[in-house]
This record gives C-alpha cells, structure tokens and sequence, in this order.
C-alpha cells in the first residue's frame, strides 16, 4: 500500500472545523480532524506544515505508523512542540485510521483492545455558546440571568451527564458575558490581575450551579491562565466549600503549577496545551497536576498513549482534552478505551445545528456517554461536500 494524495478542509460551525483526507493506491482513505482553531495565522499555519509533511510522505506505506512518526520528529528536531508537533499528530491520527482499516477492524484493536467501549463525558464550555448572539445563531436557549445559568443544569441532567464544565461569566444588564484578558478578548491583560468584580462573579457562579446540581453532578471551573499564579490560589480557596471535581489552569512551568497546587484546597486539572510525554514529565515528576489533560489531535494517538503510560506511572488518570467536532470526538474515544488509567471525557455538547452533516455517522451518545462501536477505523469518515457548503467565516487565501 502506499501514500497516492492528501487533502486539507476547512468547515465552519461553531468553530472552524479542519480534516486531514489522506489516499492510497488500494482506495482506502484515512481521515483525521487537527484544529479548533478560529484565527487565520494559526490555522493557515498549521495547515502549511500538514501540507509539508504529507509531500514528504508520498509513495510510503502508510501503515508503517512509528516510522513514519520517527521520521517527521526527526524533522522537526530543532523547533519541536507547537504547531509542528500538532501537524505530526495530524498525520499520524490519519495513517492509524488506514491502517485500522486496512485489517478491517476499529483503531482500539491496534492497541490491545478495550478497557472499555462506554466513555463517560462531562459537558464542557457549560452555558457559553446560550450567551448573546450566539444563542440565535446556534438556535439554542438563551442564558441572560445567572438563574438561567444555574437551571441550565437541568438539562445535564435529564442528558445523563454526570458532570459539567464552566468557564468564567458574569451577568449584567448586557446578559451573560465570558472573560479571557489572556487571548486579548477582553481588559485586563497583560497584568492578569483578578479584580473584585471577577473574583466575585466566579465565586457566585460555582454557588449558583452547586446550588442545582446538589451532591449527584460535578462541576468543573476552567480558568485558563486568565490570571497570575496568586490570582488562582484565590479562586482555589474561594470555590472549595462548593466542591467542584477539579480546578483547570494551563501553565507551562512546573514549578509554579506545583506552588499552586501546594497551595490549593481543590485538585488541580491542566496541561492541556502541551504536547509529548517529555514535556509531561516534570509536570509528573513535581507531583504539579492532579488531573492531567491530554489532546490526541494535537498529540496523535501514539504520543497520547505514551504520555497516558508515564502518567500511570505516577497513579494518575488522563482526561482527555475534546473541544471539536465529532471526527476528533471519535479520536478521543478510541483513545479513552485503550487506557487503562482514564477519568472522564471533555465534550461540547452545544453546537451548530448543521455539524453533524459533516460526518457519515451520527456521534452515538447515549446518556452522558459515547458508545464506540466496531466498525473499522474511527469509526467515521468526512462528508466533504457539507464540509465545502460551510467554508470558514475568515479564508486561508
């Protein structure tokens, strides 16, 4: 079998929405979805050394999966990490796709088999998308009030999900509204100094949804690195009489995250936004994480596999990091049954109403879980002409 073509597309939904489409001499076709990305610069980036790689690659066996890898790092030695290691991660999500179907069987058996085919899944960006236009846009239930918020458990519940994940909001006579002073979004970078209006709005928020959910869901508030480290042992110390599951920060330094977690009554989730098992590793070492999370497209399978295996190691258990659409759902699903050391599972439950003609089969959820299925591969491939009918809002020309 050899590598004969490839292909790059781009949708739009909630996020744009992008796909790895790769060909071979035998007609099999291995598909991966890389980025969430909305921004023209990463995403045309990230695209150009997809693009760059796959060239590389033509005319090679696609199943030859770890020399393939070996390969691509070897290329990328000097500037590892970033976008070039999410472009390897692209590639190499899509070759294990033609391999698994190449042998006619699901990418879980590749690797041993399940532990499990039922993943639970927590609902992640809770409320975000019901808030201003976004709520017409999308046709979903607008959330003006923090009451409105609170309730919007309910509908957790009656799905079946067992957990929910928060970003920061605060309502005023604008409705709801979210705050992210890091990506420039809104005042209060670079400084990132947690302001009274802020440190209240946060603590009110986790009251009014423990308030809710009671003692049968678990709620999970998600800071980024919205503040400096002293800012987030505030928010640590202030949300613990409400119990939430973990308390997500992204850092890149050990040190520090340990310092925090020193100083932190609740766990502390992160690392999502790094890549390889050497990178995770002082994070490990430091004892700096409770909850690490783990992004297979931007990893791919095997990398996440490995980081999953140190992390055991350590007695922890991976969440993997799920924030698109349902192809990279299906990544992290087969990812989520081969490790024995696994948590819960991030998904976005709201979304725009035509993603799901994007994919040849519906995402099977069934009461807060995904249920994986046999069928080979991941279990799904791209339906490139609805994925053409929605082209991104901001064009890579």
């Amino acid at each position: 079998m050899k590598i004969t073509g490839f292909e790059t597309l781009h949708g739009d939904a909630v996020r744009c929405f992008s796909f790895l489409k790769v060909t071979t001499d035998v007609g099999i076709t291995g598909w991966s979805e890389f980025t969430g990305i909305n921004e023209r610069n990463r995403r045309m980036g990230l695209d150009s050394l997809i693009h760059d790689m796959m060239r590389s690659l033509m005319g090679r066996d696609p199943r030859e999966i770890e020399r393939i890898s070996g390969d691509l790092l070897n290329d990328i030695k000097l500037s590892q990490s970033g976008l070039n290691h999410q472009a390897i991660g692209a590639v190499q999500n899509a070759i294990i796709d033609i391999t698994a179907k190449d042998l006619g069987v699901p990418v879980y058996k590749l690797f041993g088999g399940p532990v499990r085919t039922r993943i639970p899944l927590y609902w992640s960006h809770f409320g975000m998308l019901r808030m201003g236009v976004n709520a017409q846009r999308y046709e979903l239930d607008p959330i003006n009030t923090l009451d409105d918020f609170a309730n919007h458990v309910e509908d957790a519940r009656s799905a079946g999900y067992g957990a929910i994940k928060t970003k920061i909001h605060y309502f005023d006579e604008n409705g709801g509204n979210y705050f992210f002073p890091t990506y420039g979004w809104h005042s209060g970078g670079p400084e990132l100094n947690l302001e009274p209006k802020i440190f209240n709005a946060i603590v009110a928020q986790m009251a009014a949804l423990r308030d809710v959910a009671g003692d049968d869901i678990d709620v999970i508030l998600d800071i980024n690195n919205n503040f400096k480290s002293d800012g987030m042992v505030r928010v640590a110390r202030a949300i613990e009489p409400y119990n939430p599951r973990w308390l997500e920060i992204d850092l890149f330094d050990a040190e520090t995250m340990r310092d925090i977690r020193d100083r932190s009554p609740v766990s502390i989730g992160g690392c999502e936004m790094i890549c390889t098992a050497r990178t995770y590793k002082p994070f490990f070492v430091e004892r700096a994480i409770d909850v690490p999370l783990v992004d297979v497209a931007w990893n791919g399978l095997l990398e996440s596999i490995r980081i999953a295996n140190v992390a055991d190691v350590f007695d922890l258990n991976i969440s993997p990091h799920n924030f698109t659409a349902h192809l990279c759902t299906m990544m992290h699903g087969h990812y989520a049954a081969v490790i024995p050391n696994f948590q819960i599972m991030e998904f976005d439950v709201d979304e725009a109403p035509w993603l799901h003609e994007f994919f040849t089969e519906p995402l099977p959820i069934e009461n807060g879980e995904l249920v994986l299925s046999d069928k080979p591969g991941w279990g799904m491939d791209v339906v490139e002409e609805a994925v053409r009918a929605h082209p991104p809002r901001v064009s890579l020309e």
